[in-house]
């Protein structure tokens, strides 16, 4: 990525104009925030990215945000390539498992991944435009990870899938409402800075993982929790295309070639077909260790045709509390919410924080509304059956090639609706090629950890647990809250209890009540499946 490639910023130490001047033009530029609602960096890159000519630009803030039209495309791709899997993936989690009644999601006696792949793409497409038009954000979103396993073998094991996935829709209006009555904004703005910074470096830490896991570089190890590869070393053609892609990725980065991500990740697709092609490899699986990681890079297998949408609007709100009763339904809409909650809003403050989209506040414009189209992600995926859709972390692989605008979503979401008609393309990119992208941008992400103070012990230990509790744990919801937790108990017992913003008393009571779930369900009677 050339130095062009990234949003124009202020820099008083550079340009030939005098200081004084550029310090006018920054009061200027911050000056218009009460005119105009143009909040810190965004109004700042008004002056510094230029005037946006056409209605599309003018709507997006594409040049204000000192980005370009190049940069939008290429981010929305490449956001695209690394986290289509889910398309792969979500049908699998919770196609698979059969509810309390013996039977799979649509109701039918085997499990029907092509309905649940197709309506996992149109989810993910509809809302991600939402997200693009109406947010104006690079988020993508598509079914959450751990909510959609935890829907499959915590929920639907209690009652029907269309009875949980009622659940799924009850949650998101929650969190809308949460929204509209401006509890969940107020929420994300009282979070300490330090705190905001380290949540962006977790998700570094945790999309790294995710990607040397998706690759097979990393293993569930004998005897260890993770080991290199499939046996404590490396072997087979995938993982050696994953390395080629990373190192390409790498040198493309330090040179900062434009598109440096996407080159990498289609070089990385071309030599995998290659390979497949003459070595015919195959799915990896326990009888093949050493095999490709849910996407086999061939066109053998695929199949095409009109998308299955039957799952649309097959949920039931009210059949959970009749099948599992009312205090097991309360308890578990209280689990997704909160997981949902903090989730998506510490995947946004990451994602914010790596583009530089916050203000001089540390607060992320139109915040309310970017929440706002999450929650309705939420419903949107539990009418749908895919489970709830959530901002993806994976967003910030297009970040990180540029996309700072709407516009990039808007490319994300219709690449997904494309891939309602077109799966089998979408599923020529293995995991091996696309995963590289998600570790280069945790290392773009991990530089967040520099405006930490480190030598104040009050923050340094909710940050520092706030980071790594994310990738050990596979949780962002986990480290978010250990981090609240920690952080209010250390400014008690240091004496600075007037630091402590009243909401964040709030929030770490809620993530008390949900690490201790499990005994307080066991006190109620509550029984899971």
């Amino acid at each position: 990525m050339t130095s062009s490639d990234q949003p124009a910023r202020p820099d008083p130490s550079r340009g030939a104009a005098p200081p004084d001047a550029q310090n006018t033009e920054l009061e200027a530029a911050f000056a218009r925030t009460a005119r105009d609602g143009t909040t810190g960096e965004a109004a700042t890159a008004t002056t510094t990215g230029g005037v946006d000519r056409s209605a599309v630009g003018r709507w997006f803030g594409v040049r204000r945000s000192g980005s370009t039209f190049g940069r939008e495309i290429r981010g929305g791709l490449v956001t695209f390539v690394t986290m289509v899997y889910i398309v792969v993936l979500n049908p699998l989690i919770i196609g698979t498992v059969p509810d309390a009644t013996g039977g799979f999601l649509g109701g039918g006696a085997g499990p029907d991944l092509a309905a649940v792949a197709a309506v996992t793409a149109l989810v993910a497409g509809v809302m991600t435009l939402v997200m693009g038009i109406v947010g104006r954000y690079p988020f993508a979103m598509a079914a959450g990870l751990g909510l959609n396993a935890f829907v499959a073998y915590q929920v639907a094991s209690q009652m029907s899938w269309a009875a949980a996935m009622g659940l799924i829709v009850i949650e998101g209006l929650v969190i809308c409402l949460l929204v509209v009555t401006g509890f969940r904004t107020a929420v994300m703005n009282a979070i300490p800075a330090p705190l905001k910074k380290a949540i962006a470096a977790g998700i570094g830490l945790f999309l790294a993982l995710i990607g040397f896991v998706d690759a097979g570089f990393v293993q569930a190890g004998a005897g260890t929790p993770l080991q290199l590869g499939p046996d404590g070393q490396l072997g087979g053609w995938p993982i050696l295309v994953f390395i080629v892609g990373l190192l390409l990725t790498a040198v493309l980065m330090a040179r900062k070639v434009t598109g440096g991500i996407l080159i990498g990740i289609g070089v990385a697709t071309v030599l995998a077909m290659i390979i497949e092609a003459i070595a015919d490899i195959g799915a990896g699986g326990p009888d093949n260790p050493t095999g490709w990681h849910l996407n086999v890079p061939s066109f053998a297998g695929k199949e095409w045709g009109l998308p299955d949408l039957q799952l649309l609007g097959n949920f039931s709100l009210g059949a959970g509390i009749s099948t599992a009763g009312v205090l097991t339904v309360v308890v578990l809409v209280f689990s997704l919410l909160l997981s949902d909650f903090f989730d998506s809003m510490g995947t946004t403050i990451g994602l914010a924080s790596e583009g530089r989209m916050l203000d001089k506040d540390d607060k992320l414009p139109r915040v309310g509304t970017v929440l706002l189209v999450d929650g309705a992600g939420a419903v949107a995926g539990g009418a749908a059956s895919s489970s709830s859709a959530t901002i993806f972390a994976e967003s910030a692989a297009g970040i990180g090639e540029g996309a700072r605008t709407g516009l990039a979503s808007v490319v994300t979401g219709v690449l997904f609706l494309i891939t309602v008609f077109l799966a089998p393309l979408a599923q020529l990119v293995p995991s091996e090629a696309a995963a590289p992208a998600l570790v280069v941008v945790g290392v773009l992400m991990m530089a967040q950890v520099k405006d930490i103070k480190w030598d104040d012990f009050t923050t340094s230990l909710p940050a520092y647990l706030t980071i790594v509790l994310m990738p050990f744990t596979y949780s962002i919801t986990t480290g978010v809250g250990a981090g609240f937790i920690s952080y209010v108990v250390l400014q008690v017992a240091t004496g600075r209890i007037r630091k402590i913003h009243p909401l964040l008393w709030i929030v770490t009571v809620l993530f008390v009540l949900y690490f201790a779930i499990t005994p307080i369900e066991t006190w109620l009677g509550v029984v899971r499946g």
